[in-house]
């Protein structure tokens, strides 16, 4: 249920406006495949810097993609897959949208970039900006820190809070946890509608968080 109202809120927001937020914000999404987390500093209400983090539920190719813009226009786009078959690609672009420099690497060997690829991925940029716009509108927010007794959570920024999970959220936690020997870190999202988890993983989420100073 909570699921649906996030979902409800963000069709809802798109003649809302975002400017009484802060520049550097974080916000996330469930998608067919997995959870995709967004980070985002605007400056002077334009975007200026986004990341895009997309972890499969299946599988270890977590896609991480850095995109800037100057002025309104695309300038770049870094997009890093990890896991068994790593991919590196980085395009820029000058101030009239054309490509100057674009390079990729898979699995260690440089491969050449087809005018098609980069069309899809200029695309992606537009799309994912969208998509942050919206979830902005509906102020639906992404959480992140370790897990501790009692259903607290341990944020990134260091503060001690319990998120109104629903239970079997918790079940799960707790049962990740229990086959753990560290604490897990997770990933919710917090909206006017509700709370919902994203993510719950071993690995430590605050050591790679984006910070709003160098961001």
């Amino acid at each position: 249920m909570k699921y649906i109202l996030l979902a409800f809120s963000i069709l809802l927001a798109g003649c809302s406006s975002h400017s009484t937020l802060p520049d550097f914000t974080a916000s996330g999404y469930l998608a067919d495949r997995g959870a995709v987390r967004i980070w985002r500093k605007d400056n002077q209400q334009q975007v200026a810097h986004m990341k895009t983090v997309f972890s499969p539920f299946n599988g270890d190719a977590t896609e991480m993609t850095d995109y800037t813009w100057q002025d309104g226009k695309l300038v770049s786009i870094e997009r890093h897959i990890a896991g068994g078959h790593p991919d590196d690609i980085t395009l820029r672009f000058d101030q009239q949208g054309q490509l100057n420099f674009m390079q990729r690497q898979l699995q260690g060997r440089r491969e050449a970039v087809s005018t098609d690829a980069v069309a899809l991925y200029t695309f992606d940029a537009q799309r994912m900006l969208k998509i942050s716009d919206a979830l902005l509108s509906g102020r639906v927010m992404l959480k992140q820190g370790q897990w501790s007794a009692e259903g607290a959570v341990k944020t990134c920024q260091g503060q001690l809070v319990k998120p109104a999970l629903d239970d079997s959220s918790l079940r799960y936690i707790a049962q990740r946890q229990a086959n753990s020997r560290q604490p897990v870190s997770i990933a919710w999202l917090e909206a006017p509608e509700g709370t919902q988890l994203l993510l719950v993983a071993n690995e430590d989420y605050c050591q790679w968080e984006p910070q709003e100073e160098g961001f």
